[in-house]
């Protein structure tokens, strides 16, 4: 399966640092297939989805608890329902419509959509939307400008026409956006603060694994929500290493987080390394010193040499008695009987 179409079946979603965002992803296919309804369409905020939506079963649903009466309106899913479906015919053309810019007849092809907002601490906001066909994107939305941009050659007439002022596609969206999009996000937010304000961050752990050339330095950050976090290495507490490793977060079956940050150093006498963490739970950032643990085989060394020296003192010990003994054999021997002085 290509890689965007995935991302959007999946709902793969992330926020920056002390924000919060508000993203949905529309995806319809050609034909039946690969284990995908026709057309699928959820919605997230920040790493939890709230709505779902797809032909197999067509009926807007909210996700997670707290989004079944967030509107307070008992017609709220009853409506968005009605307009899924309304989508949902509208990208089965599209999907249609750019098989024919491709000069495509059969075969699977799918059309994406991502879109979002996004509101931070200090007040300021942002929004996206983009478009992909068969897992390469299509074209996008500048929301500074307020137009739509072609990726792809093939785009070039539906930006055209979107960005046209009769059709007013891109002013439309681009107010959405910045207007509506923010205040649902900011809604929805209040609705479910007790998870979306969740702050945790369970447990820091660093390890080491030496090689014959190289020491290799872990640092393990368990349990941790929202997903936001920056992890590195430093050191002598002022020279940040660089990863070679790609850091993946992954996600907990409780719905936290974990991450691996790892690197190669060559460590030398009076040298420190440490691992810093920095995430919103944390009143400051963390700082974890890795202790390098002794050679092993140095205990073995002063094992073997405790044991020979108790082994040679042994023998020494042995020897002095034995000579002694013998000595005291030889005086014996020469001393004369009581029976004999007194003849």
């Amino acid at each position: 399966m290509c890689p965007l179409l995935l991302l959007l079946i999946l709902g793969v979603s992330g926020a920056y640092c002390g924000s919060h965002m508000l993203q949905y992803y529309y995806t319809a296919v050609s034909e039946p297939g690969h284990g995908l309804p026709v057309y699928v369409a959820v919605g997230y905020v920040d790493e939890i989805q709230i709505k779902k939506y797809d032909s197999d079963s067509p009926r807007a649903r909210p996700a997670v608890q707290w989004m079944e009466t967030v509107e307070g309106d008992p017609g709220y899913w009853e409506g968005q329902t009605q307009i899924s479906k309304g989508n949902e015919a509208a990208f089965k053309h599209n999907v249609k419509t750019a098989m024919s810019h491709f000069n495509q007849t059969a075969g699977f092809h799918s059309v994406q959509l991502m879109y979002g907002c996004e509101v931070h601490n200090d007040g300021s906001t942002r929004g996206y939307q983009q478009f992909g066909y068969d897992g390469r994107e299509f074209l996008t939305l500048d929301t500074d400008r307020g137009i739509y941009v072609p990726i792809m050659t093939e785009a070039q007439i539906t930006t055209q026409r979107w960005n046209s002022p009769e059709v007013g596609e891109a002013e439309r969206y681009k107010n959405y956006l910045q207007g509506s999009c923010i205040e649902y996000l900011r809604k929805y937010i209040s609705a479910g603060s007790a998870e979306l304000e969740r702050k945790v961050l369970s447990q820091v752990k660093v390890s080491s694994h030496q090689s014959d050339t190289v020491t290799k330095l872990h640092c393990q950050v368990y349990g941790f929500y929202p997903k936001a976090v920056d992890v590195k290495w430093v050191k002598n507490r002022e020279i940040d290493l660089m990863s070679e490793e790609a850091a993946q977060v992954l996600p907990n079956p409780d719905g936290t987080y974990q991450l691996r940050v790892t690197v190669e150093v060559i460590p030398k006498d009076g040298d420190s390394f440490s691992c810093h963490v920095d995430h919103s739970s944390l009143k400051e950032p963390l700082t974890v010193l890795w202790e390098p643990k002794k050679d092993s085989q140095s205990y073995i060394y002063i094992i073997i040499a405790v044991i020979l020296l108790i082994a040679a003192a042994a023998a020494a010990g042995y020897f002095v008695y034995r000579n002694r003994k013998n000595s005291y054999k030889a005086a014996a021997t020469n001393d004369p009987s009581p029976a004999s002085s007194t003849a």
